[in-house]
């Protein structure tokens, strides 16, 4: 979870033509499935993947990661250049110590990665609905581990298999003191 302050200042209203003083608040975020969920239910595509975010879409996922009930909407517009630092910081941080090599990560393959996807991913490999609070990229990387391990292993090429033979045959050979 990230806490975040968001300094208070003092604001023109354009409606009543006066000024207001917006108050400090500590926002309480989660970047999770949950979160994913809410910004897709509303907008309708993918918030993963390289496609643009107009600032309203990106302050909306924003707006989805927070755990504080009765948030003043305008808060989010009070969002600084160091909160939203803060807040991609957070959501690229991988929040696991696991790493994988080149040849278990085909990004060139990658599809839209959609909330209901990743709960397809879950119910496939019997992950717990629990998790869906999880930080999503932790969430990600136990889904990636658990397809990596339940991979099928890969078949010996034939050669491989002769040479691997021939060296067992070899060795039951001077084990058995045989020269057949």
């Amino acid at each position: 979870m990230l806490k975040i302050t968001v300094k208070g200042r003092e604001l023109f209203d354009e409606r009543t033509n006066e000024f207001v003083n917006a108050k400090d608040a500590v926002l309480s975020l989660e970047h999770s499935l949950i979160s994913l969920a809410k910004w897709e239910s509303k907008w309708h595509k993918p918030f993963l993947g390289n496609a643009e975010k107009t600032e309203e879409e990106i302050l909306d996922y924003i707006r989805c990661m927070t755990l504080n009930t009765n948030v003043d909407p305008g808060v989010y517009r009070l969002l600084d250049e160091s909160n939203i630092l803060a807040i991609k910081d957070y959501m690229s941080d991988s929040m696991s110590a696991t790493w994988f090599s080149e040849k278990n990560n085909p990004k060139s393959k990658q599809k839209a990665v959609t909330a209901e996807l990743i709960y397809y991913w879950m119910i496939a490999l019997q992950i717990p609905v629990e998790f869906e609070k999880w930080h999503l990229n932790r969430l990600l990387t136990l889904i990636r581990v658990c397809n990596i391990e339940n991979a099928p292993k890969k078949k010996m090429k034939r050669k491989d298999v002769f040479r691997q033979n021939a060296a067992l045959n070899e060795q039951r050979r001077k084990l058995m003191n045989s020269t057949g």
